[in-house]
Formats: structure tokens, C-alpha cells, sequence
């Protein structure tokens, strides 16, 4: 099996990643102007949003909570990248590559509101529940149904096989270091058994998410998903504190790097700049279609109060990223990563495992491992989900919904077993194409996306809990509103 920190090392900058990059900027800038930085002043209104009780007639076990719908988009942002891929920008990056990050989550959390917003404006019934996202209001809104099956049929790709077959192998990775520990005790089927173990294991227990009600994904989710990220961030914090001394130091880094102008020119591709904003772009997938899938599916009396807990999400993954990126730079184990012409010794998974030794002793490397499990198991099931909902665009047969079950479940148990370079490039090109329809899509609705923000800015100012009327705001196509 090859080393995890190359694989993700030699995937910095795909030339397929240029355009979206780009449109995923231009978007982010584009709505924060748009709606006054939407994500930072409706922020007060969130947790009251995610503790709104349910009314007693709409109750039902299709429905999910804004809470819920929050914890799926979370469960798919927050994943292995958090961890390895925050490490490996930072080496390869330089420190300033955190400062990006912090910078691409500023202006994502308002894209993250408009395309969750119109995923709720224009959802559908899913029995007595709902269901959404960029295919429906692609076809809805734009009255563009050949892309709206392109996008759905792309998602899936993407989502179910691409990203779920990485997620297994990430996590299968994390366990390398103990399995080759017993094959050198002495047990010799452990080296080439133990991915066939893992992958099965692992398997099983996704079988019974995927075959079970929807509903159940989003429980899990918000059990697992508040838990990991608190423990995770704890630590980090436990951390700083204990190294209190250096934080001017770190911040010194940090600016330095992300500001050092000679090193962006010289080596643009690997510069802390661009690193640093492909990061930040890929973690939080604020723009490229993914959560408004989840968001869509939340019962709530208005679009603009899902927009708000999306923007939020981005917010909860920049956090666990910047954990991620202290616990490295304020460790030991950063400053001596380097060899004698300044190029990294560790990257990604090595490096958190070393810099969590250097804290915690040998539990650090135990925790890392577990949290890496967690991850990829949370990612596993907002990916899903994501992919079933574009399923559901698709079609309504039964049958396929079974076909695509059992092959998802199956690109678990694979992706185990496999070195996922093809896989990944060819998620990344899919992805591309995915992130750069929605984007289109979303600006040419900023129109309707701002009348809707503008609906519930005026309610919330006459002091009324807002309620969404469609037919009020002249908007077509709005079925359940």
C-alpha cells in the first residue's frame, strides 16, 4: 500500500481545479457583497434556528431537523481532509497557508447560504418528508432539465464512488501502522489481511446506515458528528495552553507566510496562497452543490433560516481545520519535519500523529487513528446521502434505489483494498465540473436569493418568527411553499 502523505502530497494543484477555484472566489465575493455578509449578521439567529421545536402536525419520521441537517453537511465537510489534508498544506504550503483557509470560510459562508437557501426554496415532497438540492433548482428555476440530470448523475459519481471509495482508503490507511506492528510480531497473515478485515468491518456497518430509514443517517450523525468535533477541537485548545508561550510566535509564522510575496511569484502552484485557498475551498465546500442536499431535506418555516445554519457549517469546518493547523505548528514535531534543504519529512497523517505524540505521548497516535476512523465514517454518510437525494432527482424506481445501495456499499468494502490515484483524479475531474455548474446556476439566481433574505430580514424586524410565502414574493415553481 503506498505512503498516504505522497499520495495526497502529488495532488496539489490539478489544472482541472484552476477554473473552479476561480468560480468558487468569484462566487464567495459575489453574495457577501450581495447580501451584506449575510453569514456573519444573521449569525445571532442560529441556535435558536437549530432548537425550534417542531410543530405537532408536521411531526413525522420523514422529517429531519434543522439540527440534523446540520450535522449531515457537517458529517460530509468534515472529513480526512481536516486532518491529513490541513497537514499536508501546511508543509507544502508553509504556515500562511492556514491564514487563506480562514480567508476562502470568510467569504464561502455567504455562497454556502445562497445555494442552501434555494435548495429549500425550491425542494420537493419525499413521502412525508422532503428532498433537494442544485438538480431541482437547476430544473426548477433554470427550467434546465438535461443539466439538472448532468449535475445529479455527476454528484453521484462523485460523492458515492469517488469520495466514499477515499474515505475507506484513508481510513484503512490510518490502521497501517498497527497491523505491520503485529505482521512483524510474527503473525504473518496480518500485513495482507487486515485491509480484507477493515474493509468488510466497515462495510457492515455502512450496509446498515445505507439499507436503513434516511432518518437514521441524520441521528447518527448528530450523535457522532457534535462529540468528535468537541473532543477534537479540546485537545487542540489543551494544546495551545500548554504551549501558551508560543502563540505571538505561531501568529508571526502564520502572517509571514501568507504574505510573503517573494515565495506566492516564485512558486505560485505551491505557494501558501494558492495551497492555502484550495483548502479552504475544498473543506468547506461552500458553492460546489454538496450540502444543499441535506439542507433541503430540513423541515423549517423559512429558506433563509437553513441558508443561515449552512453558512454556520462553514464556520464548525474552518474551526476543526484551524485545530488541526495549531496542533501541528505549536508542536516539536513541525520544526523538525524538515530535512537540510528545507523540504518536509512528514506530511499528512504522520506529522498529526507525531505533533499529538509530542502533547499526549503514545494515546496521541491512538487518538489521531481514532478520530481519522470517525472522520471518515461521518464523511461516509453525508456522502451518501448527498448521492441518494440526486438518486431520488433521477428516478423513482425501487429498484434502482437497491442497485445503487448495494454498488455503494460494495465501493466501501473496495476502496479498502485499493490505491485510489485513479479514483481521485477522477473525482477530481467530476467535481470540477459538479462545482462549476452550481456556481453558474447560483449567480444567475442571486436575484431570487436576495429577495428571499430580504423576506426574512423584514419579518424578523417587526419581531415575527418568519413564515415563507412563495406566491407573496412571485416565485414559480416553489411546490411546497
Amino acid at each position: 500500500m503506498p505512503n498516504l502523505a505522497d499520495f495526497i502530497g502529488s495532488q496539489i494543484v490539478p489544472k482541472t481545479d484552476l477554473v473552479m477555484i476561480f468560480c468558487l472566489i468569484v462566487c464567495g465575493f459575489y453574495y457577501s457583497f450581495k447580501l451584506s455578509f449575510v453569514q456573519f449578521r444573521m449569525l445571532p439567529f442560529v441556535f435558536k434556528i437549530l432548537t425550534e421545536r417542531q410543530d405537532k402536525n408536521q411531526k413525522s419520521k420523514d422529517h429531519i431537523s434543522p439540527f440534523a441537517a446540520l450535522m449531515i453537511s457537517t458529517a460530509s465537510r468534515v472529513g480526512i481532509g481536516n486532518i491529513a489534508g490541513i497537514a499536508t498544506a501546511i508543509t507544502l504550503g508553509g504556515a500562511g497557508s492556514l491564514f487563506w483557509m480562514w480567508a476562502m470560510a470568510f467569504f464561502g459562508g455567504a455562497s454556502a447560504f445562497a445555494e442552501s437557501t434555494l435548495a429549500q426554496v425550491y425542494k420537493s415532497k419525499d413521502g412525508q418528508g422532503f428532498k433537494g438540492g442544485p438538480a431541482y433548482y437547476i430544473q426548477k428555476a433554470l427550467g434546465i432539465k438535461w443539466l439538472a440530470n448532468s449535475f445529479a448523475i455527476i454528484l453521484v459519481l462523485t460523492y458515492a464512488f469517488g469520495f466514499n471509495a477515499l474515505q475507506s482508503y484513508t481510513m484503512t490507511s490510518a490502521f497501517e501502522v498497527y497491523y505491520k506492528n503485529i505482521a512483524e510480531a510474527g503473525v504473518s497473515f496480518a500485513d495482507s489481511n487486515f485491509p480484507l478485515i477493515i474493509g468488510a468491518i466497515l462495510a457492515l456497518f455502512v450496509a446498515w446506515l445505507f439499507f436503513s430509514h434516511h432518518s437514521l443517517i441524520g441521528k447518527v450523525s448528530s450523535i457522532i458528528v457534535p462529540i468528535m468535533a468537541f473532543v477534537y477541537i479540546t485537545l487542540a485548545f489543551v494544546a495551545i495552553v500548554m504551549n501558551y508561550e508560543f502563540i505571538p510566535n505561531v501568529l508571526k509564522l502564520i502572517f509571514k507566510s501568507a504574505f510573503d510575496f517573494e515565495a506566492i511569484f516564485g512558486g505560485f502552484a505551491g505557494s501558501a496562497l494558492v495551497v492555502g485557498i484550495k483548502r479552504g475551498l475544498f473543506s468547506n465546500e461552500a458553492g460546489m452543490g454538496s450540502a444543499p442536499n441535506a439542507a433541503a431535506a430540513a423541515v423549517t418555516s423559512h429558506p433563509a433560516k437553513q441558508g443561515i445554519v449552512q453558512s454556520f457549517a462553514v464556520l464548525i469546518d474552518v474551526t476543526i481545520c484551524t485545530a488541526t493547523g495549531f496542533l501541528v505548528l505549536f508542536s516539536t514535531a513541525y520544526f523538525q519535519n524538515f530535512d537540510a534543504n528545507g523540504q518536509p519529512i512528514l506530511k499528512a497523517l504522520p506529522l498529526v500523529q507525531e505533533a499529538m505524540k509530542s502533547y499526549y505521548g503514545g494515546i496521541g497516535l491512538h487518538f489521531v487513528s481514532f478520530s481519522v476512523v470517525l472522520f471518515a465514517i461521518t464523511s461516509l454518510i453525508g456522502n451518501y446521502y448527498y448521492a441518494q437525494a440526486n438518486i431520488k432527482f433521477l428516478t423513482n424506481s425501487k429498484q434502482v434505489m437497491m442497485i445503487f445501495r448495494i454498488c455503494a456499499v460494495a465501493i466501501v468494502f473496495i476502496g479498502a483494498q485499493l490505491t485510489l490515484e485513479l479514483a481521485w483524479n477522477f473525482a477530481d475531474l467530476t467535481m470540477a465540473f459538479m462545482a462549476t455548474t452550481n456556481i453558474i446556476s447560483i449567480l444567475l439566481l442571486g436575484g431570487i436569493v436576495k429577495k428571499v433574505m430580504q423576506d426574512f430580514s423584514t419579518q424578523k424586524a417587526m419581531g415575527i418568527d418568519p413564515k415563507f410565502s412563495a406566491t407573496k414574493l412571485g416565485i414559480k415553481n416553489a411546490e411546497c411553499w
